[in-house]
């Protein structure tokens, strides 16, 4: 069953953000790292030295595993980030640089 069948929630109207340039399609309220799992995206950043993937590890804030740029920002937690209408979010590679 469909989450938002089964909680009878009513979300607002949708919305666009980007993500490295691609448009993705945004509910109210969800944060960045909500909004790239439903696109697919599992992963967002790579660790410095090794280059290694990483998405959401705990999911509330405390490790910096979901670190994104967002508009523009770097080392915006994906978890934490809640998303508005035109927000541009970018791969984060090591410690800071966006992904170009």
């Amino acid at each position: 069953m469909n989450p938002l069948e089964l909680a009878r929630a009513r979300p607002g109207e949708a919305f666009t953000v980007t993500f490295d340039g691609r448009p993705l399609t945004v509910l109210p309220g969800q944060t960045a790292a909500a909004a790239l799992w439903a696109a697919g995206v599992t992963a967002w950043r790579s660790t410095r030295g090794t280059g290694r993937p990483r998405g959401v590890f705990c999911g509330i804030g405390v490790c910096f595993d979901c670190l994104v740029t967002v508009n523009g920002r770097a080392n915006q937690r994906a978890c934490l980030v809640p998303l508005q209408p035109g927000d541009e979010i970018r791969t984060q590679e090591g410690t800071g640089r966006d992904h170009e």
